[in-house]
């Protein structure tokens, strides 16, 4: 699905960061799946308020997320800040100060049933989160989001086989874009989108043959678009 278009009106950078601020606020305080039933504790979790065109979407946090109050802290998000230092970013305080990290879900959605890694949020749970992801994606309006697991990928590019996406990188309507391609300037909640698998070790897809090099595609294509972007990162710009 695409990224929801409504122009961003915020000026200045120092005015979006206050607006990320205001907003990462009123997420906190969010009891939407508690009050609907859908989950016995509700305790979003969000990354600092960093202000960048970059955003990387993962499923939901983890066990360890909501005790630490951040994402991306337990073992999946190691094993995803090694990926993003092979991507070219120099450490994880490196890539917390320049990507917008955040998940479909902002609540720890329990322990699977299987017992082994943590439940899937339902589709419920995700229509009632939705509006935060798109609110978070019209005030910092990327020209670079960064799909982490089948449920992010599937929230900007639809249900496809990962075998299909990863090591491609694509428009926000789903078209393939080719390496080496110009960067549309007029790119307002229309990103690029580049597909990663899950991080989890519960995740089974990179045990099977072919998706390693797949991965390493995914990576390189990061690292030259990242290279490209100037800064390491464009300037946010104001859509009109």
């Amino acid at each position: 699905m695409p990224v929801p278009s409504t122009p961003n009106t915020t000026t200045g950078e120092g005015a979006r960061e206050a607006a990320l601020q205001l907003l990462h606020r009123r997420i906190l305080t969010c009891r939407r799946c508690c009050q609907a039933g859908l989950l016995a504790d509700c305790a979003p979790v969000l990354a600092a308020p960093t202000v960048s065109a970059v955003v990387l979407v993962g499923q939901a946090p983890g066990r360890l997320e909501p005790s630490a109050q951040r994402p991306f802290s337990g073992r999946a998000g190691q094993q995803l800040f090694r990926w993003l230092l092979a991507a070219g970013l120099e450490s994880e305080a490196d890539a917390r100060a320049a990507v917008y990290l955040t998940s479909i879900t902002k609540c720890f959605p329990g322990p699977a049933r299987s017992g082994s890694g943590d439940r899937r949020p339902t589709g419920a749970e995700v229509e009632l989160c939705r509006p935060h992801l798109d609110a978070q994606l019209r005030l910092l309006d990327p020209w670079l989001v960064i799909a982490v697991g089948q449920l992010a990928i599937a929230r900007f590019l639809g249900a496809h086989s990962m075998d299909d996406l990863v090591g491609r990188v694509f428009t926000a309507s789903g078209e393939e874009w080719q390496e080496g391609a110009a960067r549309p300037l007029d790119h307002c909640g229309r990103p690029l989108i580049l597909p990663l698998p899950h991080p989890s070790g519960a995740s089974r897809w990179l045990n099977q043959m072919g998706h390693r090099e797949q991965l390493g595609t995914a990576l390189r294509r990061l690292r030259e678009l990242l290279q490209a972007s100037r800064g390491p990162f464009p300037a946010l710009r104001d859509c009109v």
